[in-house]
């Protein structure tokens, strides 16, 4: 099979012609067009604005063999992540030749992928590359290959730029700001089977999809900060915004501005409403996660074990007086690092006498950052609900603080009592 990976909402003229080359390629080798459709959340972290039917539909009737729906994976990953599990699908499925488009050549992805193929880790992509997800698949393509002891043929096409450059962003606003209705410019853009289906969808009020934001906003609205530190890609600094921008009402945008204040770009953003709406934790994340790095599909550098020891490493470096900057660069380029992160700490707490007499030991306690930017702990018993900041040495504050921002390793607390019977909070950061 030659695969084509794609939201295809909807499939437009750029589409169109990657389909045609497909073909074209799979007639000669005698083999199939297949399509791997985005399913559920697009690869930007969205719902879609087209329905996966109608989609299938508008892929198949320009020449694709077969659709399958590719589901579960961008409302909990992001595409470091994403994109190997399905490439390695792919793999699985007997896929032997992938094609996209692209504004670069073929000779150009080598040259931006050649950096990540070395260092075998696929995050920190820089923003000012050209073309970022193809050189991303490029990569993982190459990494990959040693898993599964060969590659998948990479083709490449130039990306349609006549009438105007294709892209299924532009067309979908154009739709909405037209009170969906499908102008004549925008026509020009789409295969005429795509604007019958497209058509169909509005009439049947299927189009758009939309976010269920009564469910996004009671949760931004009630979740405590405690409740919200479970939710994967939410870190101390987000949590808090979230908390200070309350209480969202029926405008939107409250609630986007709560996630650039926290210095969350629009496809985190995209990410982390996800997770809320959906409830997506990061000990659910972190499953996932471990799940395919047993099958070899995740590359080494980023797995769990790796991001763990880094937050370890930076901890101890800081606490020498090394810049955070430095130690990270360092984490990064030297391979000959030995690092053991402690995976329990044992932290003091404030408690009043009132307080002391009412709480037992196994008690949970909640560890989350307050408001003060401090990392405290929220423990209930019965009518008593007690918020308190932990007392830990400053590099156990600084690996926690970065444990807590990894956005998808979970951390949990259990009130125990020392040998010198004070209270105490054991915290363990899971690793599964």
């Amino acid at each position: 099979m030659i695969a084509i990976s794609a939201d295809f909402d909807p499939v437009h003229k750029g589409h169109e012609e990657l389909i045609r080359k497909a073909r074209e390629i799979a007639d000669e080798k005698g083999i199939e067009v297949a399509i791997y459709m985005n399913k559920g959340y697009s690869a930007n972290h969205a719902p879609f604005f087209t329905p996966f039917e109608a989609r299938k539909e508008m892929a198949l009737a320009l020449g694709a063999d077969k659709v399958i729906g590719v589901e579960g994976l961008h409302h909990r990953l992001i595409l470091s992540y994403s994109v190997p599990i399905r490439l390695a699908k792919m793999h699985e499925d007997g896929v032997t030749d992938y094609i996209t488009a692209a504004d670069i050549s073929l000779d150009e992805v080598k040259k931006y992928a050649e950096r990540f193929i070395q260092e075998g880790s696929f995050l920190g992509m820089p923003q000012d590359f050209p073309n970022r997800n193809v050189i991303r698949w490029y990569a993982i393509n190459e990494f990959l290959s040693k898993r599964f002891d060969r590659k998948i043929d990479f083709h490449l096409i130039p990306e349609l730029t006549q009438p105007k450059k294709v892209s299924g962003r532009f067309i979908r606003k154009e739709i909405l700001k037209n009170d969906l209705i499908i102008s004549e410019d925008i026509r020009k853009l789409l295969p005429k089977t795509s604007i019958e289906i497209l058509e169909r969808e509005i009439e049947k009020g299927t189009i758009p999809g939309r976010r269920n934001m009564k469910v996004l906003k009671h949760k931004m609205n009630t979740y405590s900060r405690s409740n919200l530190t479970n939710i994967a890609y939410l870190n101390g600094k987000v949590i808090n915004k979230i908390v200070e921008g309350r209480f969202y009402k029926d405008d939107e945008e409250s609630i986007w501005a709560s996630f650039r204040r926290a210095d969350y770009g629009p496809v985190m953003t995209r990410l982390a409403a996800s997770c809320i709406e959906e409830e997506v934790t990061k000990d659910e994340v972190l499953k996932l996660m471990r799940h395919y790095e047993e099958k070899g599909v995740i590359p080494e550098e980023q797995n769990v074990d790796k991001i763990i020891e880094r937050a370890w490493y930076v901890a101890e470096e800081v606490d020498k007086g090394v810049s955070a900057k430095e130690a990270n660069e360092k984490f990064r380029t030297r391979k000959d690092l030995k690092v053991n992160p402690l995976m329990t700490l044992e932290s003091g707490l404030n408690l009043t006498k009132f307080e002391a007499k009412k709480v037992h030991e196994g008690l949970e306690a909640k560890i989350f950052v307050d408001k003060d930017n401090q990392i405290s702990c929220e423990i209930k018993e019965k009518k008593i609900k007690i918020k308190t900041n932990l007392k830990l040495p400053s590099k156990e504050v600084t690996y926690l603080r970065y444990i807590l921002d990894s956005r998808y390793i979970p951390v949990s607390g259990e009130l125990i009592k020392n040998k010198r019977n004070d209270w105490r909070v054991k915290i363990t950061i899971h690793d599964y």
